[in-house]
């Protein structure tokens, strides 16, 4: 799993905490060691000729150590850049040291390798090196250095003691590889911790860019919905009336007007729809602040004509909250689509809306006389593909499914229709709870 390369903020450097508290240790013990072996070597060898050299050397090693010490401090994350970050095994090895690097290294090997040959009480100052070795080089050059490091110091040891010492020629050896090991190991948990840092940054832009595309999806499906059961269905009335008129411009004035004045009392209210989409998208109805009942017995009437009767019927009372907006505006919408399927396709000369409150839930039924349909024929047809004509029961369908309700719908031809959408409520409230919602069916 191949990671970006940009530096991510926030990103690798904020998971290498242990490795820059080691860093600080190292440098640390590296001028407490510096320090007391110039302090002995001064009061041991002060009337010695080669004291001003070794003086001198001491503070060329100490600035060279400063002016490399970003090297050494660099979090293994940041040299991840020209490797494969995802690879969790990741060594030193990896690394592309800079020539630049390089140079201050070597300068700085050279200068202890000539203090530590003038004074010997310098070579333990080659621990802390160490870690700048392994920071620096790749992985078998910087055991190879840390090799001629533990040599060197115990050549010095032996050139300060007396005699032939085992625990001179073992000890250096023992302490070069436990620091080594130390600085591998924390280097490779860091480089590690780095590496699964990046993926976990990645992964959450990856489910953010998800979630958004799914969200634009959901509310471009809602807003179809919302344009078919408002603007397409008013324009398609409009439509229908129009042609009425025009057919009986000539045979009969009057009804055509009449007509044409319906179809301009539906465009108004269609205006109405149109600006609200743009104000908030909630339905003209509800914003007027009537409730949903209010906003049904209005659909109600507007959809009553000469040859066909719609009534409306409230069943109980909405609990001490009442209904949920987004309820009210969906049982809204869904009475709309219905009511338009029957305009458009029943033939029905009466239609009914009823709202039942039945506690933990809340049912509307949509009924009509008409010629009813195949419900077998209708279900495929829903969850196929939607075209122009045949959206609406679909659409009720994806509404009813969004509130965690249920549709059903009853119907034979010849025999009218029952759409029937039955809706969960949030249950009430106990002492000291939240609202919860009710599962869906």
């Amino acid at each position: 799993m191949q990671s970006s390369s940009r530096p991510v903020p926030g990103g690798p450097r904020s998971g290498d905490g242990g490795a820059r508290g080691l860093a600080f240790a190292v440098h640390l013990a590296f001028f407490l060691l510096l320090g007391s072996a110039l302090a002995r070597y001064v009061q041991r060898h002060g009337a010695q000729p080669q004291v001003p050299a070794v003086l001198a050397l001491a503070g060329a090693l100490a600035v060279l150590y400063v002016i490399g010490r970003r090297t050494a401090d660099g979090p293994p994350g940041d040299q991840l850049a020209a490797g494969d970050a995802g690879d969790v095994g990741a060594s030193p090895g990896r690394r592309r040291p800079s020539p630049g690097g390089l140079l201050r290294l070597g300068a700085l090997v050279a200068v202890w390798a000539v203090l530590v040959a003038l004074a010997p009480s310098f070579a333990w100052c080659a621990v802390p090196l160490f870690y700048t070795a392994l920071r620096t080089l790749p992985e078998r050059a910087a055991y190879t250095l840390v090799a001629f490091f533990t040599v060197f110091v115990v050549v010095a040891q032996l050139r300060l003691a007396d005699r032939i010492d085992v625990d001179l020629v073992v000890g250096p050896p023992a302490v070069a590889l436990l620091a080594t090991a130390v600085f591998t190991r924390m280097d490779r948990q860091a480089t590690r911790q780095a590496a699964l840092i990046r993926d976990l940054v990645r992964t959450r832009r990856e489910l953010a860019a998800t979630e958004r595309r799914e969200g634009t999806l959901a509310e471009r499906q809602r807003l179809a919905m919302e344009i078919h059961d408002t603007l397409a269905q008013s324009l398609s009335s409009q439509r229908m009336l129009l042609q009425a008129a025009d057919r009986l411009w000539h045979p009969d004035p009057e009804q055509a007007r009449a007509h044409v004045r319906t179809a301009g009392t539906i465009a108004e209210r269609s205006l109405t729809e149109a600006r609200r989409f743009v104000h908030d998208l909630a339905p003209a109805d509800l914003a007027e602040g009537d409730g949903l009942e209010a906003a049904l017995r209005g659909l109600a009437s507007r959809e009553s004509t000469p040859e066909r009767t719609v009534t409306c019927h409230i069943d109980g009372t909405p609990g001490p909250a009442g209904l949920p907006d987004r309820v009210q505006s969906a049982l809204l919408r869904i009475a709309q689509g219905a009511l338009a399927n029957v305009r458009e396709h029943s033939g029905a000369t009466r239609a009914a809306l009823t709202l039942t409150y039945l506690g933990d839930q809340v049912r509307l039924d949509i009924a009509d006389d008409g010629r009813g349909l195949d419900t077998g024929a209708r279900a495929v047809r829903a969850d196929g593909p939607s075209g122009v004509r045949g959206h609406g029961l679909p659409a009720i369908r994806a509404r009813v499914r969004q509130l965690g309700g249920t549709l059903t719908v009853e119907s034979a031809p010849g025999d009218g229709t029952v759409v029937s959408a039955a809706v969960p409520l949030p249950a009430a409230p106990g002492p000291g709870s939240s609202p919860t919602e009710v599962p869906a069916p």
